[in-house]
């Protein structure tokens, strides 16, 4: 009998890697609700109008206190660029450091993904100019350490000296826990120190590190925890004195509050990061008061930021592209040879993500704050509507944009269309219900912005690419199913105070049969409608004498060694591609007929997806760079033996290695070796042609 307990080993390890992909994206969501929990039962008592006149209360000192906190705050982070520009070998003048740290901390802000976003506007800027991919990763990865250890140097000192500040974990833990974490948080700063004093160089899995001296490490840490310092103070500028309140403890409740916003991973930490402070806060200033501050610390650090920095890199962007299109004689936007990073469309896949989650969040929790709306004014057919919708119907929609950010993150066309319906549904609902203007107003602009976006959600549901079977139709009924269950609970919602799905789960004073009657049907319209806006799977034509032979067909000749084939929408063109380590390596340019090849592309950046893998092109001509440059890769040019030239001073008319550099470059270069040789021995033995 054969031993079957390696394939189940690794049958379990490959779920648990699935599992853990998920694990961010579950703990952001239950953290969310979590913070719409504590908002609901602490501060629903809060008013919309105590708000405004904390706000308009508000001292003008206080305001260009903080105005001048957030100015130095940016200009803080622009030595993070500085610093890695040095360290990585290539010294960039301080005002290109300083757009380019501007344009992605504003960005990386607001979007959340920070790692992804800042990471993939850093590596545009710079390869514009002239760093070379591995010195743009020195840069990344400076940056993200550096920002790092400013959190665990002061966080080590709050843990010691406030602890008991901290939110939730200093009146939950023992004081000796918290000292202990405190005590990791130093031994990991200096013990980077010290690596970074004896070992400069480490060699770890077959990857050389190569870490600043002992000097540099000193300034990241310092330069870290005043970054850290200063951003607090901005917040604490617009707070007004209490018993009690000292800056060292308002410092304890930010780190505690913005490490649970990080952990989160939804953009700007938005209502994680709120519920955290005013929660931490809530034993020293009265809730509107903190509410008023925090409101206003989002208009300096995230707000007017990203509208000036997208301005900005919008503006660099128009520049670059005019310049490069007359260097190269070709018109603007068309395919011309590129070293620059492409980006665009993942841009503006991460903007959509983040925008539609924020204002699902939004629409869970609208009517938190009790805005006593008046229904007076409408028809009585539209006052009925709007007072039995309630905030039942709001943060049903909510709901349903959460589920459908997941949609546009895969790129379906009907999550687009289905989000713009949504979006607009529920600024017409929070509209007719007396709800603040800027309810429906972000609902309407986050629409707007995603309606111009059509051509980057190219994938079909599965419930349109797939022929209609009991399964496919199943999640289509179950969601209407869904729908007018939930529908037949609008009048008793109705007399529980015009509260939304979610309170009456929560609520005790709900009879149990329609709590769990509520929560039952959500959960299922829920599934349903991810059930039909999924996307539908890509199967790959397994590389044997078939796929070979289809291949050929197609008028190339075969690689020596693939993994398999990736046919276009019309199975007249194809790619064949290795899968290598973390990426799905595209060999070459597709072949066959023209009006298919970009489709070959497209579906093999889904099978990529599907594998929890990243789509990459080796061997690339001139041709297609347009296509993956709309798939957010970097053309990378490679020289004679297929790794990355050595200067890029002057783009080849060779090929390019079209990868996201910026994360795949690092892990990629060791294997291309490798690879090319295998095809030249193959090539020189006789075995197969190229």
């Amino acid at each position: 009998m054969p031993d079957d307990a390696p394939l189940a080993r690794l049958a379990d390890a490959a779920a648990l890697k699935r599992a853990a992909r998920h694990l961010p994206a579950v703990l952001g969501v239950l953290l969310l609700i979590g913070a719409i929990y504590v908002v609901q039962r602490e501060f629903r008592h809060l008013n919309v109008r105590e708000v405004g006149r904390a706000v308009q209360n508000m001292p003008r000192r206080a305001l260009i206190v903080a105005a001048l906190w957030n100015i130095a705050a940016y200009g803080v982070l622009t030595f993070y660029d500085r610093l890695a520009t040095i360290y990585a070998g290539h010294r960039v003048s301080y005002l290109r450091t300083a757009f380019a740290s501007f344009c992605a901390y504003a960005l990386a802000h607001n979007l959340g993904f920070a790692a992804v976003s800042g990471a993939a506007v850093r590596y545009r800027l710079y390869a514009n100019w002239g760093l070379t991919p591995p010195q743009i990763a020195k840069v990344i990865a400076f940056c993200s350490l550096t920002f790092g250890l400013g959190g665990l140097s002061l966080g080590g000192a709050i843990l010691f000296g406030e602890s008991g500040a901290v939110p939730w974990f200093g009146t939950h833990l023992p004081r000796f826990a918290l000292h202990v974490v405190g005590a990791l948080m130093w031994a990991s700063v200096g013990t980077y120190v010290f690596i970074s004093t004896r070992f400069p160089v480490l060699r770890l899995r077959g990857r050389t590190i190569e870490l600043p001296g002992w000097r540099m490490a000193l300034l990241q840490v310092s330069l870290a925890t005043v970054d850290v310092a200063v951003t607090a103070s901005i917040f604490y500028a617009l707070l007004p004195p209490s018993h009690g309140m000292t800056w060292l403890r308002f410092v304890a409740v930010y780190l505690g509050s913005y490490a649970a916003g990080l952990v989160a991973n939804v953009p700007g930490g938005l209502g994680v990061f709120d519920a955290a402070i005013l929660l931490g806060l809530s034993g020293y200033l009265p809730a509107p008061v903190v509410l008023s501050a925090l409101l206003i610390f989002r208009l300096y650090y995230y707000i007017i930021p990203l509208f000036l920095a997208g301005a900005l890199f919008a503006g660099n962007e128009f520049l670059v592209r005019t310049h490069a299109a007359r260097r190269f004689g070709a018109p603007l936007g068309g395919g011309m040879p590129s070293r620059l990073p492409g980006g665009e469309p993942d841009f503006a896949v991460a903007a959509s993500v983040g925008g539609v989650a924020v204002c699902g969040a939004m629409l869970l929790g609208v009517g938190v704050l009790d805005t006593h709306p008046d229904f007076s004014w409408m028809d009585p057919g539209l006052e009925a509507f709007a007072t039995s919708a309630g905030q039942y119907v709001p943060s049903l929609i909510g709901a349903a944009l959460m589920v459908l950010a997941v949609g546009l993150s895969q790129r379906v066309t009907l999550a687009w269309g289905t989000t713009i319906v949504m979006l607009l549904a529920g600024a017409a609902v929070t509209g007719l219900q007396g709800e603040p203007w800027w309810v429906p107003g972000l609902l309407v602009i986050a629409a707007l912005s995603i309606a111009p976006f059509r051509d980057v959600y190219y994938r079909d549901a599965r419930l349109i690419s797939h022929t209609l079977r009991p399964g496919t139709l199943l999640p289509l009924l179950g969601l209407l199913g869904a729908v007018v269950w939930l529908a037949n609970f609008v009048p008793t919602v109705h007399r529980l105070a015009r509260s939304s799905w979610w309170a009456v789960v929560l609520s005790a004073q709900t009879p149990t049969s329609v709590r769990a009657a509520v929560a039952l049907a959500v959960i299922l319209l829920l599934v349903a409608l991810w059930g039909v806006i999924r996307p539908g799977r890509v199967t790959a034509v397994p590389w044997n004498g078939e796929g070979r032979l289809r291949y050929a067909a197609l008028g190339a000749l075969p690689p020596p060694e693939a993994d398999g084939l990736i046919m276009g929408e019309l199975g007249r063109a194809g790619i064949p591609f290795r899968r290598v380590g973390h990426v799905l390596l595209g060999l070459g340019d597709p072949a066959g007929a023209e009006g298919d090849r970009a489709a070959a592309v497209w579906r093999l950046r889904d099978l990529a997806q599907q594998e929890g893998r990243h789509a990459a092109i080796w061997r690339a001509g001139t041709g297609m760079l347009k296509i993956y440059n709309e798939l957010g890769l970097t053309a990378v040019p490679l020289g004679p033996d297929g790794l990355p030239a050595e200067t890029v001073s002057e783009i080849p008319a060779g090929q390019f290695l079209c990868c996201v550099a910026e994360r795949d470059l690092v892990e990629l270069l060791p294997k291309l070796a490798a690879l090319g040789q295998r095809r030249f021995q193959k090539r020189a033995g006789g075995v197969e042609p190229e």
